[in-house]
């Protein structure tokens, strides 16, 4: 009888985690509307001083990794062209709802293994902003990269950094709108 609850919480120990928080700014701000001075949509051109290609190896943490590098390398602006591999666990968000206050679904498996579709996204004056796609053979799923992706067989991640000229600051600002 005593096995039971041992064998309950073990098989509960490897299943995948769900949370969903609010991420709120300030009510004003999220109760702020359109902004004419904001256009619907605007292009930033530059060219790329360099590209940066990363290889993480077996149990590295992606998300640690990778805002190792930007600090190390002194990358201040930067898009994720690509990125591929395959992590022993996930630990990803995404947005789980339509209206301000904005709220992040954040979905965990310690124990379940996923191929690296992709990774994407922007460093913005030296803040890392990464997305992947994973797939576990049955389904795709993605979302923010959060800490606790740990790499099975390698990861590699491209990133093209921009000259100096390049200025990403609105780029993911959800209240410049």
């Amino acid at each position: 009888m005593r096995l039971l609850p041992l064998f309950l919480a073990l098989a509960a120990w490897g299943q995948t985690t769900r949370t969903e928080i609010v991420k709120p700014t300030t009510p004003e701000q999220d109760a702020k509307g359109q902004q004419r001075h904001v256009p619907e949509v605007y292009a930033i051109s530059g060219g790329f001083e360099r590209v940066v290609v990363l290889r993480f190896k077996y149990e590295a943490d992606l998300l640690a990794g990778l805002e190792k590098i930007v600090k190390d390398q002194k990358i201040q602006n930067a898009v994720i062209l690509s990125g591929i591999g395959s992590v022993r666990n996930y630990h990803i968000h995404s947005v789980s709802n339509r209206t301000f206050p904005s709220k992040n679904v954040f979905l965990k498996n310690p124990t379940e293994p996923a191929d690296i579709i992709s990774v994407n996204g922007y460093v913005i004056n030296g803040r890392l902003h990464a997305h992947m796609t994973l797939t576990n053979g049955e389904k795709a799923f993605g979302g923010h990269v959060e800490p606790g992706n740990n790499v099975f067989t390698f990861a590699i991640v491209t990133l093209g950094v921009f000259g100096k000229n390049v200025d990403l600051d609105k780029v993911d600002d959800k209240t410049y709108r």
